[in-house]
């Protein structure tokens, strides 16, 4: 029994890492690829993890070596400026993101049970997401996180079966990269979507809730996102699996769920059309929970800098519970915009600012042997971040020409 509970205590973080980084944006933009290109593009979901991989292995390492927050290393080292930057952003992007994710599990519900709207379904979820958070805190987000992330994972796995894919292409599709033309903003797009982004942040504070501090638990630390990331590419790989067998006829949008949940159902019957509009629910609600419960941290920690307090539980102060009202309730404002595609794409834009913006900060704070000593990058990490820094500029540069 102690070892089955310390494998549950080592995962706890990293499910929810995987819970929360697969949500409505990533679905999407896995099923359009898989439409689009079969499994031709299958790799591009495992190279997003793992470069995704790479900064929240960073952001843990970080915290784990100098005890301090991947935020206040921002302030200490490198400027105050830095500091105030990211909360200006985090604001706007947290308002913005929040209307999207009411948005996104208004969507699913509906096409789950259409007695309410698309706005109802959208403010019950954010209320309930309040209401678990509020109460439960850590504890039982951890806990609803593991429900989620194993329906999800059944879900996605079953329906992959039920279409009876090509085994043989699948791997050819995973460990031989290929690139169709024009497929480049396809590519993008999956590694781009693949497991969230200023979310990578909330894992720092995570790991504090676990009592996880200092060098020995690296190792732990590094497994256990390794198992968050292969959960979550083996998602992605599964939803372009799917869309790559039932071809729905709509390929842009939230409305391609509905499509191929429809051509699910006309592959597999009506069981199947249900077992994918669950899975999807499954992924957008987590995602709202994870954000719900870990955005709140970044305030609190930004906040309680500014007021120079050292705060033991952040999850106590008036700062994150104002920060998780914040969340939670203005932002339902945006629904009434009756636009809510338009809203998954506005929160794909603004989370392309942070990641380079992320890469680069861990390029230059963990590349110092005065604060990280024998842990600083190695050559193969500052090359993946490099490489991260690239892709994910690129990609802001793509989606700003795109969608403005």
């Amino acid at each position: 029994m102690n070892k089955k509970n310390n494998i549950f205590k080592l995962l706890g973080p990293g499910i929810i890492v995987a819970a929360t980084g697969i949500g409505a944006g990533d679905l999407i933009a896995a099923a359009v690829s898989g439409a689009q290109y079969g499994y031709a593009l299958l790799w591009a979901a495992v190279l997003g993890g793992i470069l995704k991989y790479v900064l929240y292995e960073g952001v843990s390492r970080y915290q784990l070596i100098t005890e301090d927050s991947l935020l206040s290393g921002w302030k200490k080292q490198l400027h105050p400026g830095v500091s105030w930057y990211f909360v200006g952003y985090l604001v706007i992007w947290s308002f913005i993101v929040a209307g999207a994710l009411m948005a996104a599990c208004g969507l699913a519900a509906h096409a789950l049970i259409p007695v309410l709207s698309v706005i109802q379904w959208g403010v019950i979820h954010s209320l309930l997401a309040l209401f678990i958070v509020f109460l439960g805190k850590y504890k039982l987000v951890e806990k609803l996180m593991r429900v989620f992330i194993a329906l999800m994972f059944v879900v996605t796995i079953t329906s992959a079966i039920l279409i009876s894919p090509d085994i043989t292409q699948i791997f050819k599709g995973i460990f031989i990269p290929q690139i169709p033309e024009n497929s480049v903003k396809f590519i993008l797009g999956v590694i781009g979507g693949v497991g969230g982004s200023v979310t990578l942040l909330s894992y720092g504070y995570w790991i504090r809730e676990k009592k996880w501090s200092g060098k020995s638990y690296l190792k732990k630390s590094r497994l256990d996102l390794g198992i968050a990331y292969s959960l979550t590419a083996i998602f992605g790989v599964a939803i372009m699996v799917i869309a790559a067998g039932v071809k729905p006829e709509v390929i842009q949008g939230s409305q391609m769920v509905v499509g191929m949940a429809d051509e699910m159902e006309a592959v597999t019957g009506n069981v199947g059309r249900w077992i994918f509009l669950i899975g999807f629910w499954g992924a957008v609600f987590s995602s709202m929970i994870g954000v719900w419960q870990g955005i709140p941290y970044l305030f609190a920690d930004f906040y309680s800098q500014y007021k120079k307090t050292v705060i033991k539980k952040y999850t106590e102060t008036k700062a994150y519970k104002y920060y998780l009202l914040y969340l939670a309730v203005p932002p339902v404002i945006l629904l009434f915009a009756s636009k809510p595609v338009w809203l998954v794409v506005i929160y794909a834009v603004s989370g392309s600012f942070f990641m380079p913006f992320l890469a680069i900060t861990l390029l230059l704070l963990n590349n110092k042997f005065k604060w990280l000593k024998e842990e600083i990058n190695s050559k193969i990490t500052n090359g993946l971040l490099l490489l991260s820094l690239m892709v994910f500029l690129y990609l802001l540069v793509v989606e700003i020409i795109n969608k403005f």
